[in-house]
């Protein structure tokens, strides 16, 4: 979708107020070379999710610096989301023997939105693919006339074997590939670019909110006053943990009051999700402290509210390519107890912005340490906004990306790491 002139333009001066005027001009150098070219990406799911959540921003904003930029979502069913959640599952480790007929399901997907894409694709100077659901777009366009770049937002440092074989055969045809972290990254044969994503200040997740809305959280949803907040945001997957996190929570509550909120929502290409919840409220056991929240995908607002609201943020992942919501967290003052794992150890630096845990004990540990220590809590704060500041914000992000794209066009042969 083409956005107005006007818009683009406030878009970027926005932006200008938070991160500074040499910022923007920056990018608007990186970009000159690029004006006008041709830019898709392509992804699984418009909602739900930190894939949709950085392109709802990163397109716009490519588009205000001169790109001709576009976001298409592929479509599948129900068989072809089972396939890809599976694919996802075993890329980050899981032991997972797929059947010939989900994989047949996940061929014809592919081949059924590349005749949809057709032209579009075909035509483009540059085509991001995001994630494994459209990997295999590739193989339908022998002709394509620009740069494909496969893009990894998920731990992929020790995936099972047999399906990143299977994997692997499509995305070896790419021209470049990014990943999240240089320890996610697999030997293939074409320039990988290190990429950590970023977080938008502006969005209604996580732009400044009214002192009066953010207490209003509370009480709609029958949260005590008088307790501490305990938050994790997250899909509900078995790989953000929150039997760990309830299990934390529980031994953290033996000695210290507190109270524990798990918001999260579902994703259109996530068929575990209810399955997942339903676990966890089995293992709530009626805990008049534990509120399980189930939002939808455009809560971003109530979100952010509940982030400011909370005195202490989880991310237990046991699995985690990035974890937008701990930069989220970490911008809007809060420290975060994360788990000792992919991108989360890129944001929280242990013992300063926040703790890095293993188990539930470790991170009930670091929650009474905070409660108690109130003041150790406000510090961490502090050098967390800060530090995502200066390091994950949604400008640097694109200007990597921008980075990415000129030394393609410029025809880069070799690994770039472009830092932070």
């Amino acid at each position: 979708m083409e956005l107005p002139e006007e818009y683009l333009r406030n878009f970027v001066e926005e932006y200008a107020a938070v991160t500074g005027r040499g910022i923007i001009h920056h990018l608007e150098q990186l970009a000159k070379p690029l004006k006008g070219i041709k830019v898709v990406h392509v992804n699984s799911s418009r909602e739900g999710g930190g894939v949709s959540e950085i392109l709802q921003k990163l397109v716009p904003f490519q588009q205000a610096l001169g790109l001709d930029a576009r976001w298409e979502v592929m479509t599948g069913d129900a068989p072809f989301y089972q396939c890809t959640k599976s694919i996802h599952n075993a890329l980050q480790g899981s032991s997972i023997d797929i059947s010939e007929d989900l994989l047949d399901d996940y061929r014809r997907a592919n081949r059924e939105n590349a005749e949809r894409l057709g032209t579009l694709l075909e035509e483009a100077d540059f085509v991001f693919i995001h994630d494994p659901q459209p990997a295999a777009l590739i193989e339908h366009f022998p002709l394509r006339r620009g740069k494909w770049v496969w893009r990894c937002h998920i731990d992929v440092s020790h995936p099972h074997k047999p399906v990143w074989k299977f994997l692997q055969n499509w995305v070896a045809r790419y021209d470049a590939s990014i990943f999240s972290l240089p320890e996610f990254a697999q030997p293939l044969p074409h320039p990988l670019y290190i990429i950590p994503p970023g977080i938008d200040p502006l969005s209604e997740k996580n732009r400044d909110l009214p002192a009066e809305e953010v207490a209003g959280i509370i009480p709609l949803f029958g949260l005590d006053p008088n307790l501490p907040v305990v938050l994790q945001v997250s899909r509900f997957d078995r790989f953000k943990d929150p039997l760990g996190v309830i299990e934390a929570y529980r031994l953290a509550r033996k000695l210290t009051p507190l109270q524990l909120v798990l918001a999260g929502g579902s994703a259109g290409d996530d068929p575990e999700g209810e399955a997942v919840l339903a676990e966890v409220r089995r293992h709530v056991e009626e805990d008049p402290h534990i509120h399980v929240l189930l939002l939808p995908p455009s809560a971003h607002r109530t979100i952010n509210a509940l982030q400011r609201a909370a005195d202490i943020v989880l991310q237990k992942s046991l699995r985690e390519g990035f974890g937008l919501t701990v930069a989220e967290a970490m911008w809007k003052g809060k420290p975060v107890i994360g788990g000792d794992t992919g991108g989360i150890r890129l944001q929280v630096v242990d013992h300063y912005t926040g703790f890095l845990v293993r188990t539930p004990d470790g991170a009930a540990l670091r929650i009474r340490y905070l409660l108690h220590r109130r003041d150790r809590l406000s510090e961490m704060g502090e050098r967390a906004r800060r530090f995502t500041l200066e390091n994950y914000l949604l400008t640097r992000h694109l200007r990597e990306y921008l980075a990415l794209m000129v030394s393609l066009v410029h025809g880069s042969r070799g690994r770039i790491e472009v830092a932070g």
